[in-house]
């Protein structure tokens, strides 16, 4: 068994490789519109209600229908669940890991299929689409090689007359709700770090991406997992998200979404209901409103790389990331060259089909549309609309959700589009007297997810390692692209519980710690 090492990204400069994206992308518009089925304990279901998953560049194209799952299906997978609980967590982590490890090379040998539907079915480009993939793989890979690391007795203190153990197991049953934005990475990671460490998974898949649940599904099957320890219900996240987050026989679950969402589950799952025998355990990773400062004491020679790294972090993916810059902080004796810059950069962004290899595509629903203009009419109340601003017109564009990435200047740091999650291609530009006060208002938000600092100032990035109160700083680099491993990922106050995902600690949350004393 190798050393975990991350997942090389694929290079589209290569011919080959941009061939074959372009033949896994035609090969999944001919599949474009079936219909899959709710999976419990291996075996498929069928419901009176279907919903559909459209491709947001071309919004009237169906990628995929799928049966919804109500509050019947949800009780018997959990009932199933439970009784594969039973099985599962007897199997050693030797065994449960070489199946997240046979998933790794599945997704290794599927890797462009899977891509390309994610393409379709949340508009990311090529380069995003693949590194999600990357990401899953990683997931699967680092928690294998990690529950190796906690299987076993824990070394304890000895004592005379007496054997000590310290071990871990598992908590039973994990409802897993995982996010649209990284469809696949996010899904597969809390997915398989319950799987792994021995507990059973209900997974319901976001609405706005069933067709990566499902294949998620597909792939695990294809690795021999036993049924029932994963069961696949898409359906509603209001009805069905709810009913399964307030279920007494539920006793995990790991949520990543919204700040609205994560706060209603913290709350709901620690009521304790008729029937239940625990306190229930929650992963809520949020939101953020991540900020970019840039301080004075920078080589001017460098300002073209900035510029590039801080319109990465804020249009990758339409800004559609929870680490995605929306605030940038510009110290007032370097500001107008960085915001020149910075202006350059956006001027030239390719926005268009994503299936098309454009940098930048549609945000994922009309909803979202609506909310993220709707942030653009109150941000020009507050600050000055320099770059952007507008939905889109005119031939594709009108098939689809498409935004002009969009840069908003004198704002002030209280201002609304400066404090709350917009998760859209919106940045807001802040100018500060000095570091000190940069600092300051890059802290001055609910939110402290990602961060970063550009400057070779040693005694400032000091400053900020210390004082810059985010989950994931980074310095003189973007403040987006974590790495599992690398980066472990995660945010303090209303960005989450910071259960560092991809980190070293992260599988303790879905275990439980037992000690053994035998009197010899």
């Amino acid at each position: 068994m190798r050393p975990f090492r991350p997942e090389p990204l694929t290079d589209f400069s290569k011919e080959e490789n941009v061939k074959a994206i372009r033949a896994a992308l035609e090969n999944a518009k001919r599949n474009f519109g079936k219909r899959y089925p709710i999976i419990i304990n291996g075996k498929e279901y069928t419901t009176d209600k279907v919903f559909k998953s459209f491709n947001p560049a071309h919004k009237d194209e169906v990628i995929g229908e799928f049966y919804a799952a109500g509050e019947r299906e949800a009780d018997l997978a959990i009932e199933s669940a439970w009784k594969a609980f039973d099985l599962w967590k007897n199997f050693p982590a030797e065994e449960r890991a070489g199946f997240l490890f046979k998933a790794a090379e599945i997704l290794r040998r599927r890797r462009f299929e899977i891509a390309a539907w994610m393409v379709y079915e949340v508009g990311k480009n090529w380069v995003e689409a693949d590194a999600d993939v990357a990401e899953a793989i990683d997931y699967l890979d680092y928690y294998a090689h990690q529950m190796l690391e906690y299987a076993g007795n824990r070394p304890l203190a000895h004592i005379y007359g007496e054997n000590n153990e310290y071990f871990y197991i598992p908590l039973g049953v994990v409802v897993v709700i995982p996010p649209w934005n990284f469809p696949l990475a996010i899904l597969t990671g809390m997915t398989v770090a319950a799987v792994v460490t021995g507990n059973t998974v209900i997974l319901k898949p976001a609405s706005d991406s069933p067709m990566m649940g499902y294949l998620f599904m597909d792939v695990m099957r294809e690795a021999g997992l036993p049924d029932g320890v994963i069961n696949f219900l898409p359906g509603s996240g209001g009805s069905l998200g709810g009913y399964l987050v307030k279920h007494p026989k539920v006793r995990m679950i790991a949520f990543t979404g919204s700040r609205d969402v994560g706060v209603w589950i913290y709350e709901e799952a620690a009521k304790v209901r008729p029937g239940q025998k625990w306190l229930k355990r929650v992963i809520a990773e949020m939101g953020g409103k991540d900020a970019i400062i840039v301080d004075n004491d920078i080589d001017e020679k460098d300002i073209p790389f900035i510029a590039n790294q801080i319109v990465v972090s804020a249009y990758g993916y339409q800004g559609q990331k929870c680490s995605a810059a929306s605030r940038l902080i510009i110290v007032e004796e370097v500001y107008d060259k960085i915001l020149s810059a910075v202006l350059e950069e956006t001027k030239r962004i390719e926005i268009g089909d994503p299936a098309e290899g454009k940098f930048m595509g549609p945000v994922i629903n009309e909803s979202s549309e609506r909310k993220i203009l709707n942030y653009i009419e109150i941000g020009r109340s507050e600050g000055k609309l320099v770059f952007g601003g507008e939905k889109l017109r005119g031939g594709i564009y009108d098939e689809g959700y498409y935004i002009q990435p969009t840069i908003f200047t004198e704002v002030p740091p209280n201002a609304r589009i400066a404090q709350e999650e917009i998760f859209g291609p919106v940045l807001s530009v802040i100018k500060a007297k000095d570091f000190d006060e940069a600092l300051k208002i890059a802290n001055d938000t609910d939110y402290g997810l990602t961060g970063s600092v550009f400057t070779r100032n040693r005694e400032k990035i000091y400053r900020a390692k210390c004082d810059f109160h985010v989950g994931n700083l980074y310095i003189n680099r973007k403040c987006t692209g974590a790495i599992v491993g690398v980066h472990p990922f995660g945010g303090f106050n209303m960005s989450g519980t910071d259960a560092k995902a991809g980190g070293p600690d992260y599988l303790l949350y879905f275990l439980q710690g037992k000690t053994v004393s035998e009197r010899l």
